[in-house]
Parts: structure tokens; C-alpha cells; sequence
């Protein structure tokens, strides 16, 4: 097990991300965040709140669970509206690690069911490559090089107690 980001090196990470959703969009006039349930909501809403600092402005968040709209588990529920509206905006998945690329697929798909947006981007605190899908994070906190063999788990606060990212073996 190897600490590969702490609590600080989290919120630098957060912080340059936020910096860099304003500076990608030319403003938030139009940025909406969804977070992945459950660790990318968490990250999504504390960027905005990062954003809200930097620029006085509020930012539309909400958590996206994905559950319906993956294609590797049974779907269990039925499809859901979001709370916030996508139509017309720049919306920005938030996620915490960027793997095969599958979870931000049926991210899109439950996006798209909701409205149409101007554009998605995608921003992850890591990437560790090794993706299935044509999909690639527009911000990424960190690239983490990874074999198969390894996992990351992202630690937070609200849901762990704890505050780090860790790469072990499996």
C-alpha cells in the first residue's frame, strides 16, 4: 500500500481543477457540476465550493447515480431525473477515478436522458489509465500509472473519516 496523495496534495489538486474549469469555460455563466455517487459527488460539490470562493458565483451541483445506465450490472431502478437542468449547459462530470472509462459512459447516457447539453466535459482527481472505451478526462488532480493488478481507492473525509488516495496491489 503507498500513499500517493494526501489530504493537502487533495486540495491542491482541487483547487488547480477549479481554476481550470473557470479558465476552460471562460467563466461558470454556464457550468453546471454532476458528481458520480458516490466519492465524485463529494468532490463535485466541494469544487463548486472552491469555484464559489474564486469567482462569487454559485454553481449548479447535484450526485449522478449511474446505476441505470450501466451496461456491466442489471439495472435496478428506474431511470431518474436530475435536479438541476442539463439543456443548454457546459455540464462537468466529477469523478474520483478514472479507470475503463465505463461508469462515465453511463454517466453520459443518464446526462443525455435528461436533456441536451451544450457540451460535457470530464474532470477526475486520478487517472490510471487503462481505459476500454474512447474516453479521456479534459482535467485530471493526477495521473497515476497503473498495472491491472493494482487497485486506487480515494478516501474522503465525508464518507471515510479519512483523507488520502492509496495504490495497492489486489
Amino acid at each position: 500500500m503507498k500513499i500517493i496523495m494526501d489530504e493537502s496534495a487533495m486540495t491542491r489538486s482541487l483547487v488547480r481543477m477549479s481554476h481550470e474549469i473557470i479558465e476552460k469555460n471562460k467563466g461558470l455563466d454556464k457550468i453546471v457540476l454532476l458528481g458520480i455517487e458516490t466519492r465524485g459527488a463529494n468532490l463535485a460539490f466541494r469544487i463548486a465550493k472552491i469555484m464559489e470562493k474564486i469567482e462569487k458565483v454559485s454553481v449548479p451541483v447535484a450526485s449522478l447515480d449511474v446505476s441505470y445506465w450501466r451496461d456491466d450490472k442489471p439495472a435496478i431502478d428506474q431511470a431518474f431525473k436530475l435536479p438541476i437542468s442539463v439543456q443548454d449547459r457546459i455540464v462537468v462530470i466529477v469523478d474520483d477515478v478514472l479507470f475503463k472509462g465505463r461508469t462515465v459512459r453511463a454517466a453520459m447516457d443518464g446526462i443525455i436522458f435528461n436533456g441536451r447539453p451544450q457540451q460535457i466535459q470530464l474532470a477526475v482527481l486520478v487517472d490510471r489509465g487503462h481505459r476500454e472505451l474512447p474516453i479521456r478526462a479534459d482535467i485530471v488532480g493526477k495521473n497515476v500509472p497503473t498495472s491491472l493488478k493494482e487497485s486506487v481507492k480515494v478516501y474522503l473525509n465525508e464518507v471515510d473519516d479519512k483523507e488520502c488516495v492509496i495504490l495497492q496491489d489486489t
